[in-house]
């Protein structure tokens, strides 16, 4: 190559910013490049060759069209072709980074990205470009400003970083791990471990991470977790760059020979859709580098270090006329790289040279790049004349030098006076937050701002300081945390304060004083106790949840309606769906859709509260219809995360929630495609019109439902990928209208806002009232609205305001199946006919049944809740009344409220995320009698899932026929546990304890005896309940469970599900059998079960004086039965069958509860005694226990 006749204006060496890193002209450099170049004293000006006018470039053939020099000597370690712009980035290995603009390489910035190491890898984004060295992040503007410099751990050694999505970067060297970084934040989000370290190269497609090892091999990850999927083993020595193309991953490398590493001149090519090896091929240069340049082939580009450049194809064979040479100034190629738009080819050599190969005379590096700013020319030297007239003109255009002498702009003090900035008040959490030593206030830093800064604000915003007025200044009264003034407090996460006896003494009638049943918050996933209340309240879902029961151990249909029982029988006490939510965190479907939150993400916020429960709200929904589908139809569809079903009429779920549809897709050639398919719920999409005229829900609802899009699909017509016209048309509405408002961002909230502000101007001017322009009503004008003369009725200015929701909407199927759609209120007549026809003429009215909310609050990281319309059928089970009324459900919190409310949207902290709206007389339409499924062969004996359970270990005689219960037959319970999640504590600097979250208890054993008959005392339930769950203490001492007992591989034990179990005690509770035992309460709560309370009778209160302590078990069996119990461990069969004989002697001692009096003295004996022993049990000399007794020998013989 001729480098006498390059450009000597392309590559100016300017003296480097650090002398110490100034690079020197190697003695080896090619001296003809240097011709014609005159040094300059104050550094090297490297003055670069253009390439000659004359030079021809063949359209479609790679010839060489630049070189330039990026830095005298120093070799070029990366290079990269901007993604955004016509620029070509280069890397040196002195850690300095040049720029040059366009296919003539001008020069376009040049700065020092690190003083010591190398630089490793480019990669441009939108604002500026990321360099990666040996344990260094910088991302710097492409001027050369520094946008932020991330320093890594000092030993790592990183090689590798790959851009998953605009704002996340995995970062890879010879570590065994993975850095996943957060662009926004800058720090680190995830680690991932690396089985095999040294990954230096990584690639990205729609299926996979590719991750290239040192040792040869690639491994193929999961983009969600990472997870290695597959690996190929490629070379035996070391990998020397790989790359993807659909469904080709082909590599070149390294293999081991007796003398060492050889390049190895076969490529390694893989079929990723069969994740196998496919015939290597063979090439005939040494291969360094390699990219596919899919142009009108798959083509290979494969580049060895001399300079040698081969194409060809990945499944042919390579031709030695395909080969071509590139000549570096050096005597290596380090780098190589590929433009977007594969017009043009970068190589960087030893000597600092780059070289740029293009197929045409005027290449584009992108298909589309945007414009490059430059740098503005001085204007010093040619100064524009400036028009004083103009307000706006920057006076900074002249330019003023620097001087001593005093400026005009310097008042004297005499004609001015100080007027300082008004103090920021004091953080409101810090005042809430603070404690007083003295006279000394101590608070935690809320770093809600940054150290020493001061926001600036005008003299027109001075008045906002005010709103801080309403922050005490002192400790008193700061219990309303004024942080949260926004949220209204009836809104806000409502949590569970526990004291030393844990939930008993915590008020829950103080947040609901109705007699539904709240949910609790503190379990797990909890999240959809909204969901769960709204699925209640939709009476013909209920009655149909709780008809059903099946043999599966994990159903959500079942374990749904043994909540809804619950519900049912609760007078106002809060239920929890422990049982409802282990089903669900079992179920693979909910955790594939990322529904099982972590209890770290669900107590901190992280999750997207809004998308997750809209995202649980589908998977319900379809999976209650696959388990109620079932029963009928074994092999229904199983596709938990999809919208169509099989036949949406073999389920009830299907017959009210779904809703037929016909999709079609229009090709450009005319050929139309027609398919059939139903869906459970519809999501809304919004108009992307923002002039902010008036948009009818209807219409927005009609434009969700008939969804037209344009998209490619392909057509079998013109046999391939084709731009279509798909449009969706309704052939049946549904009972049950779902809709998910996806309301995900500022996009969406600005288009609720906006509504509400336009209907609020419409229903103003339609009652009467006039809009003044600072929206501010005179009181006069609104006592005028309300008067008798206005209007009969009209809303209150509050009742107005964030309303854009209907109440009702109108819906007609047309001949040609189309849909019209439109708002509806009580007080208009239909518009399609009387509402009697409304089935006749195809003409539907819903009602608004339900909405679910997402409440936006920073400090407690938001939370769910919904207002739900609850039906005269509810009232009057619960309260003897028939009316509707709509009700605030918070978790536990549950408050009746104005309907206006339920459709008031204040977007900035209350989002839609759910509706329901029913059909008018749904009720009418299906079976509301409920049948209890539950029979009494449940009771009857059932194999073990223990496989070593023997006739020897047999604890229990099961029930016959003969010996069924009857109501009011006595039966002992009692009730071991383990520990799932250990008890959330802190203490407090008084020393003492309080509870953040109660240890998470499963049932472990449960245990029911014979309360009358000749076999009294003797059990018919003695359970241990198999669990899924890792178990972190099984409480040994006090339960009596040891490590096995509860896994079938090794137990003894008569081992059944929870479920199994649970069915027995529901039918013992329905009988109306009552349960003696000690300590019900707790058993029942972990158990899940709710009992009416006149079917318990707990000797822990049976035996108690009122505001004295509760007594044990083993202690009242001391004192009045004189048995000791519980010596080394607790036993369910015994604690049972003690208190089935405590209760007996309460009976002897209280006369059947006749003589209160003289039981009230044995009380008062019991407290004195417990005082002076200390309530403990002396130590036994010969420990008598109640399993000795002769009732229970008929055990001990089977």
């Amino acid at each position: 190559m001729n480098f006498e006749v390059l450009d000597p204006g392309l590559a100016e060496y300017a003296p480097a910013m650090h002398s110490a890193l100034d690079p020197v002209l190697d003695a080896h450099l090619n001296p003809s490049l240097l011709q014609n170049v005159e040094l300059d004293p104050e550094g090297v000006a490297l003055e670069a060759l253009p390439v000659q006018e004359s030079v021809h470039i063949m359209e479609g053939v790679y010839s060489e069209l630049h070189s330039v020099v990026a830095e005298v000597g120093v070799p070029v370690s990366v290079s990269h072709f901007d993604l955004h712009e016509e620029m070509l980035w280069v890397g040196s290995h002195g850690g300095h980074a040049t720029s040059f603009f366009g296919p003539a390489l001008e020069r376009y910035s040049s700065f020092q990205v690190n003083g010591s190491d190398d630089i490793r890898q480019i990669q441009s984004l939108e604002n500026g470009i990321l360099f990666l060295t040996k344990n260094n992040l910088k991302y710097m503007a492409r001027g050369g400003l520094i946008i932020f410099d991330y320093l890594l751990d000092e030993s790592e050694d990183m090689h590798s970083l790959l851009l998953t999505d605009s704002s996340t970067l995995l970062v890879g060297g010879l570590q065994n791990h993975i850095l996943e970084i957060d662009l926004n934040t800058v720090q680190e989000t995830q680690k991932y471990a690396v089985e095999t370290p040294g990954v230096t190269i990584m690639r990205q497609t729609n299926r996979f991470f590719f991750c290239g090892h040192t040792s040869g091999r690639v491994s193929l990850r999961d983009l969600r977790t990472f997870k290695v999927e597959h690996e190929f083993d490629a070379f035996s020595g070391s990998l020397s760059d790989f790359d993807v193309h659909g469904n080709l991953l082909a590599t070149c490398g390294f293999s081991s020979r007796l003398t060492g590493l050889a390049c190895d001149r076969f490529l390694k090519v893989y079929d990723l859709r069969m994740m196998r090896a496919i015939t290597p091929l063979q090439v005939h240069v040494d291969p360094a580098f390699l990219r596919f340049i899919p142009t009108y082939t798959s083509r290979l580009a494969i580049i060895s270090q001399s300079g040698q450049c081969q194409f060809c194809e990945p499944t042919g064979l390579a031709n030695p006329a395909d080969i071509f040479h590139v000549n570096p100034v050096g005597p290596l190629l380090m780098t190589f790289d590929v433009s977007a738009s594969k017009q043009a080819l970068a190589f960087g050599d030893s000597e600092g040279c780059v070289h740029l190969w293009t197929d045409s005379p005027e290449p584009s590096f992108n298909p589309y790049s945007r414009e490059t700013e430059f740098a503005l020319p001085c204007l010093v030297d040619s100064l524009p004349p400036l028009d004083w007239s103009q307000d706006l003109l920057p006076l900074s255009l002249i330019p003023v030098p620097l001087t001593t002498d005093t400026l005009l702009s310097d008042w004297p003090a005499a004609n001015s006076a100080p007027a300082p900035r008004r103090a920021p008040p004091v953080d409101a959490e810090i005042l809430r937050t603070m404690k007083k030593v003295g006279f000394i206030g101590y608070a935690p830093n809320p770093r809600t701002r940054l150290r020493n800064q001061i926001p600036y604000r005008l003299k027109e915003s001075d008045s906002e300081f005010d709103s801080f007025s309403q922050v005490t200044e002192s400790p008193i009264g700061r219990e309303e945390e004024p942080h949260r003034h926004m949220v209204s407090k009836k809104y806000r996460k409502v949590t569970i304060k526990y004291s030393k006896l844990g939930l008993e003494d915590f008020d829950f009638k103080h947040y609901n004083k109705t007699l539904f049943a709240g949910l609790e918050p503190h379990i797990p996933n909890a999240y959809c106790n909204c969901m769960i209340q709204v699925l209640y309240f939709l009476e013909p879902v209920r009655c149909l949840i709780q008809n059903h029961l099946c043999q599966k151990e994990f159903c959500l249909a079942c374990e749904l309606g043994f909540l809804f029982h619950m519900l049912d029988l609760s007078r106002g006490d809060p239920c929890q769906g422990s049982n409802f939510l282990r089903a669900f965190r079992t179920i693979p479907e909910a955790s594939a859709l990322g529904l099982i939150l972590a209890d770290s993400d669900e107590a901190s916020g992280k999750g997207n509260l809004a998308r997750l429960i809209q995202r649980w709200n589908r998977f319900i929904l379809t999976q209650l219809h696959q388990d109620l589908q079932e029963l009928e139809v074994p092999q229904a569809y199983r596709g938990a995360g999809g919208s169509s079903f099989c036949s949406s009429g073999d389920s009830v779920i299907g017959q009210l929630f779904s809703c037929e549809m016909e999709n079609c897709s229009l090709c450009r050639c005319g050929s139309e495609t027609v398919r059939a398919s139903s869906t459970l719920l519809f999501t809304l999409s919004y108009p992307e019109d923002k002039t902010g005229k008036n948009c009818d829900f209807a219409q927005v609802l009609k434009r969700s439902i008939c969804l037209e899009q344009n998209t490619q699909a392909w057509c079998d017509n013109c046999e391939k990928y084709q731009p279509t016209i798909q449009t969706r048309n309704i052939c049946h509405l549904p009972d049950i209208l779902v809709i998910n408002c996806e309301v995900n961002s500022l996009k969406e909230a600005d288009f609720w806002r906006m509504q509400a502000e336009v209907a609020f101007k419409i229903a103003i001017k339609k009652h009467g009232g006039e809009i003044s322009k600072n929206k501010e009503f005179a009181l006069a004008d609104w006592k005028e609205l309300g008067s008798p003369e206005g209007m009969l009725m009209c809303p209150s200015i509050e009742e107005l305001k964030n309303v854009w929701l209907p109440f009702s909407i109108q819906m007609k199927m047309t001949k040609n199946k189309g849909l019209d759609v439109c708002n509806w209120t009580d007080g208009d007549e239909m518009q399609w006919g009387p509402a009697r026809a409304e089935e006749e003429h195809g003409v539907y009215v819903y009602d608004l049944m339900a909405t679910v909310v997402h409440i936006l609050d920073s400090r407690t990281g938001g939370s769910l809740v919904a207002h739900i319309k609850v039906g005269e059928t509810y009232h009057q089970r619960k309260e003897g009344v028939t009316h509707q009324q709509w009700y605030l459900f918070n978790d536990f919190l549950i408050e009746p409220i104005d309907k206006h409310e339920a459709v008031q949207f204040d977007m900035n902290w209350k989002v839609p995320a759910i509706l329901y709206y029913i059909k008018r007389n749904l009720n009418s339409k299906y079976n509301l009698n409920i049948k209890n499924p539950i029979e009494a062969s449940v009771l009857l004996a059932e194999a073990s899932l223990a496989r070593k359970q023997r006739k020897t270990h047999t604890t229990f005689i099961p029930l016959m026929l003969n010996e069924m219960p009857q109501v009011g037959d006595l039966v002992g319970l009692d009730a071991e546990f383990v520990t799932l999640n250990e008890e959330e504590a802190e203490l407090r600097s008084d020393g003492t304890k309080s509870t953040i979250k109660p240890s998470q208890m499963s049932v472990a054993r449960i245990t029911c005896v014979r309360g009358q008959g000749p076999n009294e005392g003797v059990p018919f339930i003695d359970d241990y309940i198999s669990t899924q769950e890792q178990v972190v203490d099984y409480l040994t001492q006090y339960s009596g469970i040891k490590p096995g007992d509860l896994d079938a591989k090794i137990s003894s034990k008569h081992l059944t599900t929870l479920k199994s179990t649970y069915l027995k005690l529901r039918f013992l509770i329905d009988i109306g059998v009552k349960f003696v035992g000690h300590g019900l309460q707790k058993d029942f709560r972990v158990i899940n079960l709710m009992v009416p309370k006149d079917q318990v009778l707990d000797t822990v209160y049976l035996f108690h004086m009122p505001r004295k302590r509760m007594i044990s078990l083993r202690f009242l069996a001391w004192y009045f039965l004189d048995l000791k119990i519980q010596g080394e461990t607790h036993d369910s069969i015994e604690d049972a069958r003690t208190a089935l004989q405590l209760y007996r002697k309460y009976l002897e001692l209280s006369k059947n509860g006749t003589e209160p009096e003289s039981f009230h003295k044995v009380l008062k004996g019991l407290y004195e005694k417990g005082r002076k022993m200390d309530w403990k049990v002396p130590e036994p000399e010969g420990q008598t226990s109640p399993k000795n007794a002769a009732v229970f020998s008929s055990v001990l013989a089977l």
